[in-house]
């Protein structure tokens, strides 16, 4: 039924549940993984002169924590038979960037997490599940992590 699934990551806990839950359904449909992580390569935009080193700076850390993230991926799914691809993606919007990599990789499942935020909270961080539930075209898992607030 699925062949590739695609899982964005953050190193959070409740993404490495999203693994987890995609890992048992790759084996089940004997399905591929590809394990993303989005970055925004530009965070600091017209912030003044020191932009250029900032920039810098920032796109080291982000792609060294992107890199620890997708590691993690890689350790958890070693040895389960199932062939994992990663990928550092840049997007200005995380979403967007879940969902330009789904159609890249002809991914036909979204498996991701959920914060489980509401209220203030969700409105002002804003919903990524809810948005690649909202603009995906092919079907979206979302599991509950951890850190799911009650």
């Amino acid at each position: 039924m699925f062949k590739n699934i695609l899982v964005p990551v953050d190193g959070s806990p409740t993404s490495l549940s999203a693994v987890g839950t995609a890992a048992a359904m790759a084996a089940a449909f004997g399905a591929s993984i590809t394990a993303i992580y989005v970055i925004d390569p530009y965070p600091f935009t017209g912030v003044g002169a020191d932009f250029a080193y900032g920039q810098d700076q920032y796109l080291k850390a982000a792609h060294a924590e992107a890199d620890s993230a997708l590691g993690a991926v890689t350790k958890r799914l070693d040895g389960s038979g199932t062939v994992v691809n990663t990928r550092i993606i840049e997007s200005h919007t995380p979403w967007r960037g879940i969902l330009d990599a789904a159609e890249e990789a002809k991914a036909d499942l979204i498996v991701m997490g959920s914060h489980g935020r509401r209220g203030l909270e969700k409105l002002v961080l804003g919903s990524v599940a809810q948005r690649v539930l909202t603009n995906a075209k092919v079907p979206v898992l979302v599991v509950q992590g951890a850190e799911k607030l009650d």
